[in-house]
This record gives structure tokens, C-alpha cells and sequence, in this order.
């Protein structure tokens, strides 16, 4: 059976550093032409296959152009317009400090389904991409397909082998339970959609790991895992329960707001009788009355650790993967506060 060619074997036969290699065949500076060259032409031989080695060959006709990366989210990741804006423009300001250009396209569910890549992927005309958030796993795959280097935000999932960037998700929903209780809350309810991004499941299992730990019973009918995101159809769900919990877990700032909403129109007050925890930061935990006790997300550290990962792993394609798990800070806010009595 053959062995894979490595980059490092191109390095040993050369007699080069590794890193010498990499920016030979990504076309990056540091080697000269003719150290290139001979480079590009070794790995050739020895069979060396790196789907930037044909760009790395036409790197001197780019000489002068803007270097670019692609950063993709879907429509729905688009329309949280709070956290796509505030990690757009910070991983806008990394790489324009690094001199690239940045390009963002919107991914609907039709191009989703029919795995209908932006014609910057088909043709390779990007140097890296990073994908903001949940789209679908096919088509994730079908991106890293392409061979481009990329870098999953925001999300994971078992079947892809990618770098991800992500917030620690369970210890955050557990932290977000530690405060309730600590306030004395032992009814906690949960409010989502834990089917939209896994990342949501994940801050359902950081509530169940801090019930444990805490003694808490999570009562079935105040777990509601399939929310739609909509003020109405969450005010019914809260409705039709026969007795309320004293608090509520939010999956994120929306569900939050409307949570919060949908109490007050049921003449129920917050914190007084129910306190809110929610999850991004959000300028929606900040427009509710009150304000709502959050998980902040750092979204510029996202940034900063996203393109640093891409750029490692544009620099050496090899390397092993990676999985960061970024913390959060809980914002105590006017949404929470000490369990009625009696409860």
C-alpha cells in the first residue's frame, strides 16, 4: 500500500524546514523564486498532493493582488443581525490588519439542500473560508470538499473534520443554572430550539449537568426544546402550562425578550415572581424591559481566534485539528433576582 506523501518528507528530502515547504507551495513569501520552484517541482515528483499547490504555481502572477477570504453563514445566521454584525466587522478588521480582502455571501435553504456552492468555492478564487454558525452537514461538507482551508464558527458536528471555534457551551448553560440557584431557584424552565444548531443542545446539557450537580428536578413540560422563535407562539406554549417554573433558562436573547414579553402580557412580573436568563449579549437583552441577565459572548475574541486558526491552517494543511472552547461571562441584569418565597 503506498504512503502517503507528506509535507515534511518534501522538507527531509530537500534538506528545508517544514515551514520553508509550506510557504513555497502556498505561495507565501520567505523562499525565493528558484528555492520555489525546486520545491513545487519535488513535490511533483514524489507525489505530493496539496489542492493550493496549482494556485502556489501561479502565486508570482498574483503578485500585487489583494489576498482574499470568503466568510459564509445562512440566512437565518444573517438575520441575527446583532451577532452576524458584530463578528462580521471584527473578522473584517483581523484580516485587513493581515492585508486580505474579506468577501461574505448568505446561504439559503435551497442553496443548502441542492449543495449549491458560491461560485468563489466552485473555481477556488479564495485563499481560506469561514463558516459562521449552522447550515446544514452536507453542505459543510461539501465546502471542505473543495480542499479550501476552513474554519467552522460557532459549530461542530461529529461527521466534520474541521477547525472549530466555539463557545464552551455546556459550562455557560451551567454557569447561567448556578446563578438561578444560587438565588434560590429550584424550578427551573428551559425555552428553544435545540434542533436549530447544536450549540443550543450543548446549553441544554450544561443545564442538566448543574441540576445534577445542585440537586435540581427539571420537570418535562418546562423543558420546551422546539420553540418557534415567534413573540405569539411562545406566549402560548407559556400559557398552556398548568403551574410556571420560577425562572427560565433562554436559549438565547430572543427567546429571552419574548419570554419576558409573554410573562408581563400575563400579568406576571421580573424578576418578582419569575426571573430570565438568556444567552449572546445581545442588543435584544439590553432593548427588554428589564434588562436581561446574560451570557456575553466574546464575539471579537471569536474573530481573533478564527483567523488566527485559518491562517495556521493555510500556513501547514497538515497539522492536526482543533477544537477551541471559548469562555463566557454571566451580566447579572434586573431580570433575575431572589426566588419568591415559598417556592
Amino acid at each position: 500500500m503506498r504512503t502517503k506523501v507528506t509535507m515534511q518528507d518534501v522538507a527531509d528530502k530537500l534538506n528545508l524546514s517544514k515551514n520553508s515547504v509550506s510557504q513555497a507551495l502556498t505561495g507565501k513569501p520567505g523562499v525565493s523564486e528558484e528555492t520555489r520552484r525546486l520545491i513545487v517541482r519535488t513535490a511533483a515528483e514524489m507525489g505530493y498532493t496539496y489542492a493550493k499547490r496549482q494556485a502556489a504555481e501561479d502565486a508570482p502572477s498574483r503578485t500585487g493582488s489583494k489576498r482574499t477570504v470568503a466568510l459564509i453563514a445562512s440566512d437565518y445566521a444573517f438575520s441575527m443581525k446583532s451577532f452576524f454584525g458584530d463578528i462580521y466587522l471584527s473578522i473584517d478588521k483581523e484580516l485587513n490588519r493581515r492585508g486580505y480582502g474579506l468577501v461574505i455571501q448568505s446561504i439559503s435553504p435551497e442553496q443548502a439542500a441542492s449543495l449549491a456552492l458560491p461560485s468563489f468555492l466552485q473555481d477556488r478564487s479564495v485563499d481560506g473560508v469561514l463558516i459562521l454558525s449552522h447550515i446544514t452537514t452536507p453542505y459543510i461538507q461539501a465546502v471542505l470538499n473543495t480542499g479550501i482551508p476552513a474554519v467552522l464558527i460557532d459549530h461542530h458536528h461529529p461527521a466534520l473534520q474541521a477547525d472549530t471555534i466555539l463557545t464552551n457551551n455546556r459550562f455557560s448553560g451551567y454557569e447561567a443554572i448556578r446563578h438561578l440557584a444560587e438565588l434560590g431557584h429550584r424550578d427551573i424552565g428551559f425555552m428553544g430550539n435545540i434542533r436549530l444548531s447544536p450549540s443550543y443542545y450543548e446549553r441544554l446539557e450544561g443545564m442538566r449537568l448543574a441540576a445534577f450537580e445542585f440537586g435540581l428536578e427539571l420537570r418535562e413540560p418546562w423543558l420546551i426544546t422546539d420553540a418557534a422563535e415567534d413573540s405569539e407562539s411562545v406566549r402560548d406554549r407559556i400559557k398552556a402550562l398548568p403551574a410556571l417554573p420560577t425562572a427560565w433558562f433562554c436559549i438565547n436573547d430572543g427567546f429571552g425578550f419574548m419570554v419576558t414579553s409573554a410573562l408581563q402580557q400575563l400579568g406576571i412580573r421580573v424578576p418578582e415572581d419569575v426571573s430570565i436568563v438568556s444567552f449572546d449579549n445581545g442588543y435584544l437583552s439590553r432593548l427588554a424591559t428589564p434588562p436581561t441577565t446574560t451570557m456575553d459572548v466574546n464575539l471579537p475574541l471569536y474573530a481573533e481566534c478564527a483567523v488566527e486558526r485559518l491562517f495556521g491552517r493555510m500556513d501547514d494543511p497538515e497539522q492536526p485539528m482543533t477544537e477551541t472552547l471559548l469562555p463566557t461571562s454571566l451580566l447579572v441584569r434586573a431580570s433575575t433576582g431572589p426566588a419568591p418565597a415559598g417556592r
